[in-house]
């Protein structure tokens, strides 16, 4: 069977697909000129499939003004996202800001306890998790904001950010209360668990099981879309304006990044963890020091950008759409890159090895922060003390790597291979968001059919040309906060109360680091659990 499927595939691949030109960031998003078949397959993918779920996704929520010239539109999806974060906010008495300095200390190891159950350290859990969310949406989809938005886009994806944290501890707490461990010790965790098994605890186990199916269905879809073929193909684009040998033979970039990948999904959430634990770091720690050498460089610029984000968010420029339009362009940003209230990072941090989990929900928040609130925002203030938001230097990454190469000319070729690198670390996260996902639905005889079939969607990556591709796979992204949000607000006593009991162990010494504990008695689970 798997080998038909194969077959089916990659039959499908040499018809739709074709190697996509070298050269701009956008360029795949179009379907190949002058071949009528793959052309007539992008319309009808788009017509019949992607069309109908943008019209429920996308739906205007201020659907008075349509047509009218300078309309104001607000997609439901981020009604729903922001509203959903302003409630867990409240709910968790701003846990995204009482617990902040705790999750630090959670997230260097002090509480790590290799006897407890689980498969990675709560530092590899984090890891596995922004290896998902930090990537190209820091890179490109900040600059496209601000060119779309103006500066004042990012207060609002700022805050977006902020109010995300609240979101992303209540679903991995969540991840980790609802967890199962099967007999060879792999965790089976996240909103497909905690919907089903969650609701069923409060009365609603038809509810619970459609929202699980829902929630997995999409999520493997995205696995495939969004999570796969865009990183592949991207991925691809760069490295050929770096390597010129690939331009011709994308076909071996394919295969490369089968090698890579494979090697890695294969061992599971284990190798995946300790390959994004290098990873992420250290692309995260260039990018970073070279943002901030950008920032150094125009230092005397920096406060007039600050005072453009701060002003412009309320009383945006004639261009950005007005105050709502900005505030929905920060707002959408901000929910692709960090993926809050989506449900994906909870399936990574259940597989943590802790008892408790409230703490793990404490160390995810740090997730939405480093993401949106430190390297969107400084992605943002480069391409605005720069001003290549301005025009003339291209969109999304281009519109970035021009603003990096005004002070660091050779640059451009480091972005090169960091866009290879996080869009291999989202590959390989995202491998494992859809293989849980699949296992729920389909078993776990059959996790080898899905890792098998997202190297060959990694291989039909630099080959195809996306189209609706691109679109379906942020369509299911966002799907998944549907079903995900919905029930996390309805189990969100439970996580109140299990966060009222931990903190109060907390505050009142009740609660000892592992590292205190072991230390005490001549031995180190750090050592181990890292």
């Amino acid at each position: 069977m798997t080998s038909r499927v194969l077959a089916a595939l990659l039959a499908l691949a040499l018809l739709v697909g074709s190697p996509a030109a070298p050269g701009s960031f956008v360029s795949v998003a179009h379907a190949r000129q002058g071949d009528e078949a793959a052309s007539t397959l992008n319309e009808q993918f788009g017509r019949y499939l992607v069309a109908p779920f943008k019209t429920v996704l996308f739906w205007d929520v201020v659907f008075w003004d349509n047509g009218r010239e300078g309309e104001t539109e607000l997609p439901i999806i981020v009604l729903w996202l922001i509203s959903g974060a302003l409630f867990f906010t409240l709910r968790m008495r701003f846990i995204n800001l009482r617990a902040f300095s705790h999750a630090l200390v959670v997230t260097a190891g002090r509480y790590d306890d290799p006897s407890e159950p689980g498969e990675v350290s709560h530092f590899r859990a984090l890891a596995s998790a922004l290896s998902a969310t930090v990537g190209l949406g820091n890179i490109a989809g900040v600059a496209i904001a601000v060119g779309t938005g103006g500066p004042g886009a990012t207060f609002w994806m700022i805050l977006a950010g902020f109010l995300g944290m609240s979101s992303k501890f209540v679903e991995c707490t969540l991840g980790q209360m609802f967890r199962e461990v099967d007999s060879n010790g792999r965790v089976l965790g996240g909103p497909m668990r905690y919907l089903s098994a969650g609701l069923s605890e409060l009365g609603m186990p038809r509810t619970g099981t459609f929202l699980a199916i829902l929630f997995s269905l999409l999520c493997i879809g995205a696995s495939f879309a969004g999570g796969n073929i865009f990183q592949s193909n991207q991925s691809y684009q760069m490295t050929a304006e770096v390597i010129p040998f690939f331009r011709d033979n994308p076909t071996l970039y394919g295969l490369l990044m089968v090698l890579l990948v494979g090697i890695v999904i294969v061992g599971g959430i284990r190798r995946i963890g300790a390959v994004a634990g290098y990873i992420v770091p250290v692309m995260c720690g260039v990018y970073v020091v070279a943002g901030v050498w950008i920032l150094l460089s125009n230092v005397q610029a920096i406060p007039g950008a600050f005072g453009r984000i701060f002003s412009e968010a309320f009383t945006p420029q004639a261009g950005y759409g007005g105050f709502l339009g900005v505030l929905v362009t920060g707002v959408r940003r901000a929910a692709f890159s960090n993926e809050a209230g989506i449900g994906s990072a909870a399936i990574a941090h259940s597989a943590a090895a802790t008892s408790e989990p409230v703490r793990e929900g404490i160390v995810a928040l740090l997730e939405p922060f480093i993401d949106t609130v430190v390297i969107c925002t400084m992605t943002a203030l480069v391409v605005i003390v720069t001003g290549t938001y301005t025009g003339g230097y291209g969109e999304g990454v281009n519109m970035t790597s021009a603003a990096f190469a005004s002070v660091l000319p050779w640059f451009p070729n480091v972005l090169s291979l960091a866009v290879f690198f996080f869009a291999f670390s989202t590959m390989i996260s995202w491998s494992y968001y859809g293989e849980r996902c699949w296992t729920h639905v389909f078993g776990a005889r059959t996790s080898i059919v899905y890792k098998l079939l997202f190297l060959v969607f990694t291989f039909i990556g630099p080959l195809i040309t996306l189209g609706h591709v691109v679109d379906f796979g942020d369509v299911m992204v966002f799907g998944m906060a549907f079903p995900n949000m919905l029930g996390a607000v309805l189990l969100a006593p439970k996580v109140r109360d299990a966060l009222d009991d931990y903190w109060t162990r907390l505050k009142t010494g009740a609660m000892t680091p592992a590292s205190a504990r072991n230390l005490a008695a001549g031995e180190d689970p750090r050592a181990e659990a890292r």
